[in-house]
């Protein structure tokens, strides 16, 4: 058979189907057709286009849940592509920068042209943070009727955006969050929810949440935490994760915390997802990209495999596609990062300015997008 694009002898570490070794992957009309296992005694298909990975992890197109790349209408917001495709990344989710009112905008301004795959968390504020950042401050701006029709009608909205802190909510504490619960009860969708500086507290916050409901920023060094003043962890973080509530990194200017995050692993609890919360003023630092947010991860000890399973196989069953991304299966979507796991030592640090020498780090080389090829910057 003769492939549109061959990847031959990369060290495939694919979680959703548990290979990881050596393997060779066919791809064909931006599908992935084939994977087996590489073995230099057989003589390989022909392909228009082929690429020797014996020197690169291959894995899944890297999945980012939470970004915002709303860029010209919010005070956040980063050019798609280059937190994207130019980094390993092949599927953002931009988390609420935009609401019903203003999402055409943001279809046109990051969706439309851009080589990355973009998702929404929509914001259940009509304006999303168009009109400044205390968008929960003022309940009529909460458009649930709207909401719930665009919903409806577009399936690049995977859910529901609030955040649920002080300078966002101001004088309404808790009763954002009821509105856009009970908006994402009847469409049976999940919320993401931001947590940070009380009010209103944490505990309120997670009292709310389901099954599903992915909490981001969850691991902060901020007073009022998942965990007490004794180090234990708050039992409404508990309850909510043995509910099945989703704890994701969503890393940020100031929401990751090396001692929060190492706490947390000392008592078995890891991040369901990896995510940056990645915007203008954090990509020069603390943040950088997906890759360096993952590579803080593995810093603390996180196994590599399992930290390429919370930035793609995790994200993409939140986002309810993982029969088309998030994998290397046969019949995917040809959606594959191309790493390279540098042995060279990097300080890397958190939002605290805590900082870790690590003795290697991830580093994008070239990313696959619907079977097109692109090199990483």
């Amino acid at each position: 058979m003769n492939y549109d694009l061959l990847i031959r002898n990369g060290h495939v570490i694919d979680p959703a189907s548990g290979r990881n070794g050596r393997f060779h992957i066919g791809i064909t009309n931006g599908m992935i057709q084939k994977v087996w296992e590489g073995n230099d005694d057989l003589s390989l298909p022909t392909a228009t286009k082929i690429i020797d990975a014996r020197e690169y992890i291959v894995t899944p197109g890297l999945i980012d849940l939470h970004v915002h790349v709303f860029t010209d209408k919010t005070p956040l917001g980063i050019k798609t592509d280059r937190i994207g495709v130019q980094q390993g990344v092949t599927t953002v989710v931009d988390a609420g920068s935009a609401g019903v009112d203003t999402y055409p905008i943001f279809l046109e301004e990051a969706v439309t042209n851009s080589e990355t795959e973009v998702l929404a968390w929509i914001n259940i504020s009509r304006l999303g943070l168009c009109g400044g950042l205390s968008e929960l401050a003022d309940m009529t701006q909460l458009a649930s009727e709207e909401t719930a029709r665009l919903i409806k009608s577009d399936s690049r909205i995977c859910g529901i955006k609030a955040r649920m802190s002080a300078s966002v909510v101001k004088e309404n504490g808790i009763k954002p969050l009821y509105v856009a619960k009970k908006l994402a009860n009847e469409l049976a969708v999940p919320v993401m929810v931001h947590i940070g500086n009380a009010p209103p507290p944490l505990h309120e916050v997670l009292e709310l949440l389901e099954e599903g409901d992915v909490v981001t920023h969850a691991f902060h060094g901020k007073k009022g935490g998942i965990f007490t003043k004794d180090g234990s962890l708050l039992p409404e973080a508990d309850q909510a994760l043995k509910r099945g509530v989703i704890f994701d990194v969503g890393h940020g200017t100031s929401s990751f915390s090396f001692a929060t995050m190492k706490r947390a692993l000392e008592l078995g609890i890891k991040p369901y997802t990896i995510s940056t919360d990645i915007y203008r003023h954090n990509v020069d630092g603390p943040v950088h990209s997906l890759t360096i947010t993952m590579t803080k991860l593995l810093a603390l000890g996180v196994p590599l495999e399992e930290v390429i399973e919370m930035s793609t196989y995790n994200p993409a069953k939140i986002l309810q596609r993982e029969q088309v991304i998030g994998s290397l299966k046969e019949g995917t979507r040809a959606d594959i990062s191309l790493l390279r796991l540098k042995k060279e030592p990097l300080h890397v640090t958190d939002s605290e300015e805590a900082t870790i020498l690590t003795s290697s780090y991830l580093q994008p080389e070239l990313t696959i997008k619907s079977g097109k090829v692109l090199r990483c910057i």
